[in-house]
Order: C-alpha cells, then structure tokens, then sequence
C-alpha cells in the first residue's frame, strides 16, 4: 500500500472479472497411451496448434467409464504440444477429484454459455426471453485481436464482442450484444444470446457456418447469395426474419 499526495490510502492492485478464450479437449476414451496417440496423429501437420493456450479437459463422454484417467500423464502429454490445462469439468466426482490432485480446477456448467439454435430456420427459440425483458448490453466491449481456431469459443457478457482476427471454421463468438469480425467469419457468430433482437453481426468477410440473432438462425445449408458471401456484410433481425445484407 501507498499513500497519495492527497492523503488517501492507494492500492496497488485490482481485482476484476475476465474473458478468456479456452480450448476444450473432450476426451472419448480413458486410455492415456490412445490419448497419446491421437494427439500425435492429428497435430503432426500442426504442431503449434495450441500456442500456449488454456485447455479446459471435458469429462462429460466418459464420465461413466470406470478405468481411471492418468491425469500426470495426460497434463504432461498436452503440454509437450504447447496446451495448458487449467480446468476440467463433467466428470465423476472420483475423476474430479483426480484432476483436483493434480491441479485442475472444476469449471462450473454455468460457465458454459451456449446459445442454443431455434428449432427449425426463422423461428426463434422457445427460451429467448422476450425483448422487452432483455438486458441491455453492458458499456464497452469485449475485444479479442488473435485469431480464433476450430473449437474455441467466446462469450461476451453484457456486452459487445469485437473480433480483430480470423474466427476460423469450427470456432464460436457470442455476445449479448453486437457481434463485430474486422476478419474473414467462417466459424458461428451469435449475438443478442439474451434476447435483445436489436443486436447485430457485422463481419468485413461474411463466410460463417451459422449466424444467430437473439435465437433466430441460418446455417451454410442455406448458400449465401453473391452480394455478401466473403464480402462485408451485417446480419439483422426485422421482426422474426433474419436479414443479410452488405455493407
């Protein structure tokens, strides 16, 4: 601590809420050498893949497998591919625990926002909370300026999300408000997650799998016309029918 000229007490730390992009390695098998294996496999040709990002470990697929999981091995096998575990989550409580040992931390299901797509095309879905009864999104935004790899997700909280990099096929950002992608968008962009239907995606390269505004979605099944495939673009909604249109 310090004292200001003003005589008042000055700390020199501050505590504040942050968004993080994770990458979550689902595990479909116990079996640490498969594991070991596969790794190897698919990151041959990419082996930079991960560049010291967080790695949260799903549990959920095999959390009823009674074989127990060699957390030491695993942790030690992602990290000889730049991963850093930091958090597991959906397993049994005697594979938490395991992971616990060796120093993961529990990542809550409520930490998992996910916008779940209405049931078919231009409906919107039956949990969006109506607009009225929306929040409306936070002041600033939530910026995010490396680009985004297959599997990789972020949520902007009650507020904007500003995507200064590539969101690559596979990958996800969501926002209770704006989506903006200053890069080409091939992953799924998702905004208004709450229910504000005045939220809007803008993308300087519009190639997405899914757009989503407060519930009412298109995917690729449904080509995107020349005037805004790969070109700038915004997706609104006008009242239950989701628009695209080129900047």
């Amino acid at each position: 601590m310090a004292d200001d000229t003003a005589g008042h007490v000055r700390s020199s730390i501050d505590l504040k809420s942050a968004q993080l992009p994770v990458v979550a390695v689902v595990l479909k098998s116990t079996d640490t050498q498969v594991l070991a294996a596969e790794l190897a496999a698919r990151l041959q040709d990419e082996p930079g893949f991960f560049d010291n990002d967080p790695v949260l470990i799903d549990l959920g697929a095999v959390q009823d497998d009674p074989s127990p999981i060699d957390f030491p091995a695993l942790v030690t096998e992602l990290r000889r591919y730049h991963a850093r575990p930091v958090a597991v989550r959906g397993g049994s409580s005697e594979q938490m625990q395991a992971a616990h040992d060796q120093g993961l931390i529990a990542a809550p299901e409520a930490a998992r926002p996910v916008a779940t797509p209405a049931p078919a095309p231009q409906e919107p879905a039956p949990a969006v909370v109506p607009e009225a009864a929306a929040p409306p999104p936070g002041p600033g935004a939530v910026v995010v300026d490396k680009p985004l790899r297959s599997g990789q997700q972020v949520y902007a909280r009650g507020a904007d999300l500003v995507v200064l990099a590539m969101v690559s096929f596979g990958a996800e950002v969501i926002a209770d408000g704006n989506v903006h992608v200053y890069a080409p968008l091939r992953g799924r962009a998702i905004a208004g997650a709450r229910g504000d239907t005045s939220a809007r995606i803008f993308s300087t390269c519009l190639e997405p799998q899914l757009v989503s505004v407060a519930g009412i979605y298109r995917t690729t099944e449904t080509e995107l016309p020349d005037s805004v495939r790969g070109k700038p673009a915004q997706v609104r909604l006008e009242g239950e029918k989701l628009l695209i249109e080129p900047l």
